[in-house]
Formats: structure tokens, C-alpha cells, sequence
């Protein structure tokens, strides 16, 4: 069992970069996990992954923004990709670079 919880205020002060670029990490760990052979940590990688996106999608549903299909979009292109590892590379890049471009963000940001 995973004691790992989002704090939803402190998550809802960040900005859409700063969110999905910590919702990437995730991501990458999960692949890389999944990559290697280990499912318990794919999977746990998964779980914050998920709450991640669910706790972004909360924030953006509360703002009324504009950017929830996008999230909800990336949330599902993961998941159909991550369930498929089977699937292309090609799949597995796309969304690294989808996601990097937040991080890159995030960053110059700062």
C-alpha cells in the first residue's frame, strides 16, 4: 500500500507548467519501470501519475479553465499507451515530447 497523497492546495498554487512537468516524472518513471520488468513500481508510478492528472484536472475544473480536454486527453493517450506497451515506439516518444515541452516551460519559468 502506497502512503503517497497529493496536497491539492499546495498543487492548485502551481502553475499548468509546473504540473504536468511533475506529472512527466511520473510518467517516465512508470515507463521505465514497466521497461525493466518492474511491476510494482510501474504500477505505484501509475497511481501518482493518475492522482497527479486528477489532482490538475480539480484545479482546472475549479478555474474554469479552458486547458481541462487538453489534460484529460494527455491522461488518456497515457494510459491507452502505458497499458500497450506492446505498442510502437513511436507512441512512447510522442508523449515524451508532449510532456517535456511543460517541464522545458516550468523551468524557464523559474
Amino acid at each position: 500500500m502506497n502512503s503517497y497523497t497529493v496536497d491539492q492546495t499546495h498543487w492548485a498554487t502551481l502553475s499548468i507548467f509546473e504540473q504536468m512537468g511533475n506529472i512527466y516524472s511520473e510518467v517516465g518513471r512508470s515507463f521505465k519501470a514497466k521497461e525493466q520488468g518492474d511491476t510494482i513500481g510501474s504500477q505505484a508510478a501509475v497511481e501518482r501519475a493518475i492522482d497527479l492528472f486528477d489532482a490538475t484536472v480539480d484545479s482546472l475544473v475549479t478555474s474554469k479553465s479552458p486547458r481541462v480536454k487538453e489534460v484529460l486527453r494527455a491522461k488518456e493517450q497515457y494510459l491507452a499507451t502505458i497499458n500497450n506497451m506492446n505498442a510502437d515506439l513511436t507512441s512512447i516518444q510522442s508523449l515524451d515530447r508532449y510532456f517535456m515541452q511543460f517541464a522545458i516551460a516550468a523551468r524557464l519559468n523559474r
